[in-house]
């Protein structure tokens, strides 16, 4: 189902369209993230988003999250409980000046899985956050994306950046950008019956970006 996540009544309506459909939801995966639509990331200074830009921002990467949850928390609570996995960025807990609109907004959806995990995991729904690093994907390979974006700041070309530029100038311990994949099983252990007793946490897949105990 395609739906524009930035329009106020879409993530009920997909929540409804997979209730209609399967009959209940068990889990809800929050990923709508990164450059909301005709945006560019990454903004190198804080003085580089306008007010429209943190507006779209805020909307795309925190608000399609907050819509979608009280959707889906009643069907939950009826079929017993479910888990929630709000994708998040190791930005938010590490901001810098590239992209404060950004890790503002994640900051925000961290804050959202703590309080709802605090409300719900005693009504049996499980709420976490994955925080990726970066990860190689359209965001950063694209042609005018944000591997084109860092080769025009260092000097450089856009497959220098993908294969080490990026990876050193964030100090990745892992020296490489993050395969989607590597997010994405993280994303189904918490959500698998395996992470039972795993709520309110914040998971980073990272490649050594945070570096803080």
């Amino acid at each position: 189902m395609v739906v524009d996540l930035t329009d106020p009544d879409a993530p009920g309506g997909v929540i409804a369209a997979a209730v209609g459909v399967f009959g209940g939801v068990d889990v809800l995966v929050n990923n709508a993230g990164g450059p909301p639509p005709g945006a560019t990331l990454p903004r190198l200074s804080f003085m580089a988003p306008d007010d429209a830009d943190w507006r779209s921002m805020i909307e795309f990467n925190l608000l399609s999250a907050v819509r979608a949850v009280p959707a889906v928390v009643p069907v939950m609570l009826e079929r017993g409980g479910g888990a929630i996995v709000n994708v998040s960025t190791a930005s938010a807990r590490a901001p810098g000046a590239m992209n404060a609109d950004y890790a503002a907004a994640k900051a925000g959806l961290n804050v959202l899985t703590k309080a709802l995990s605090e409300e719900y995991a005693p009504q049996g729904i499980r709420v976490n956050t994955v925080s990726p690093g970066p990860v190689r994907t359209p965001w950063w390979t694209d042609e005018g994306g944000a591997a084109d974006v860092l080769a025009t700041a260092f000097g450089t070309d856009r497959e220098s950046v993908l294969d080490h530029v990026a990876a050193e100038a964030m100090h990745l311990s892992s020296g490489r950008l993050a395969d989607p994949q590597e997010v994405a099983d993280v994303v189904a252990l918490l959500v698998s019956p395996r992470s039972g007793s795993t709520t309110g946490a914040d998971y980073a897949v990272d490649g050594g970006f945070l570096k803080e105990v």
